[in-house]
């Protein structure tokens, strides 16, 4: 079994890897191009966004030739997943409306239910037992856990590498906890995905040569709802649910906030905006690459914290959660703020022209005022000079 488990990481790696310089150069010919159009966008000129291909081919392969086999419930998911990936596919290339997608998702989320693939229980995890539940909340639960996962991931697709490597780090902690728990099918199904995801990676950090587009952030999220359930769906064991929660928590966090940061504004849910942590962090200066690896990072200590408490250490897993905590409020606050701002008019620089004019003109101000800097420290250093060596002769 440990060699299988390698063997679907592997293998879904070396076809991602391999896969992804395809999709870079297929893209343009198929028309999926991301042409940076908005103020929420990182990049300055058009970019190929279907990687998303190189995840999918990778994981599914693996998926088929190593775990098929073991599970009728696998066939379910790949099914599901396909559809996932080609609504995103779809919506890469023509744009579609965010109800659109959200109907799209909920219908593949009923399909994974008539599949089997369902939150039946939620576990005790500090005693014995589980708390079984009924067949309408099984369903709600069921439909709102994956369609949830499925945009948290989709939701914090906004940097170079951010997506997949907080994919890859979630997936590999899950199948390490299920591993060390005996349920080796849900380790070989996360190891899939991480391999898939790890395998485009190198081609999406930054600076990116492609980006994985809604196509490989939905599929990503859809496998990671789906397949971290195999397991508890029979049996009581500690990965039902709380585990991918812990892992998830920074994209789950960001998702949540950015619905109460919209509430507040009184502006659409489903509205993008530039308030997520990743925008804050480059609106405090850190670059693409360091704002990633933070929150790399964060996420790395979530997932830490998922295997703390599969141990049944508590206070382990509080101390891991409270540093979390402390990095999300640094990283949500500056040194004029010690309370997170919520409304926030400049997240919307599309929808508030007002805004916009304004960060143009402070970025203007700002150019300015540097340049006077600039230009006073030349006066001072050649005053300096003047002292030291004597006005030069007329």
């Amino acid at each position: 079994m440990y060699t299988t488990l390698w063997a679907t990481f592997l293998v879904a790696f070396v076809l991602s890897l391999v896969m992804t310089p395809v999709a870079i150069k297929l893209a343009p010919r198929i028309g999926a191009m991301d042409v940076p159009k908005d103020g929420r966008r990182m990049h300055s000129k058009a970019m190929p966004r279907f990687g998303g291909m190189a995840i999918f081919i990778g994981t599914m392969a693996s998926t088929a030739i190593f775990l098929l086999q073991l599970d009728s419930r696998i066939i379910g998911i790949m099914i599901g997943g396909t559809l996932i990936y080609i609504l995103g596919v779809i919506d890469d290339l023509k744009n579609l409306p965010a109800k659109v997608k959200f109907l799209g998702q909920t219908v593949v989320a009923v399909i994974m239910y008539l599949y089997d693939i369902r939150i039946e229980f939620i576990s005790n995890f500090f005693g014995d037992g589980k708390s079984e539940l009924g067949v309408v909340l099984c369903f709600i639960i069921t439909i709102l856990w994956i369609v949830g996962i499925t945009n948290t991931i989709n939701l914090i697709d906004g940097l170079d590498g951010l997506a997949a490597g907080t994919a890859s780090i979630a997936s590999l902690c899950i199948a390490y906890v299920a591993y060390i728990h005996g349920m080796y099918l849900a380790a070989g199904a996360m190891l899939a995905l991480a391999g898939g995801a790890l395998g485009f990676l190198p081609y999406n950090f930054y600076p990116a040569k492609i980006f994985m587009g809604d196509g490989g952030s939905l599929f990503l999220g859809f496998m990671l709802s789906t397949m971290s359930i195999l397991g508890p769906v029979k049996s009581a064991t500690i990965v039902a649910v709380i585990i991918p929660v812990l892992v998830l928590g920074v994209p789950i966090f960001d998702t949540a906030f950015a619905i109460f940061r919209r509430l507040v504004n009184k502006r659409p849910i489903m509205e993008a905006d530039k308030g997520h942590l990743h925008h804050r962090l480059m609106k405090l200066g850190y670059g693409q690459r360091r704002a990633t690896l933070m929150l790399y990072g964060v996420s790395g200590i979530m997932g830490i914290s998922s295997v703390t408490f599969s141990r049944g250490l508590w206070v382990e897993t509080l101390g891991l959660f409270a540093i979390t905590l402390m990095l999300i409020y640094i990283f949500l606050t500056d040194a004029n703020h010690i309370m997170p701002q919520i409304k926030t008019p400049d997240a919307y620089p599309d929808a508030n022209p007002t805004a916009k004019d304004n960060a143009a003109g402070n970025s203007a101000a700002g150019k300015t005022a540097a340049g006077n800097v600039a230009d006073a420290q030349k006066q001072t250093q050649t005053a300096k000079r003047e002292d030291l060596l004597g006005k030069p002769k007329a």
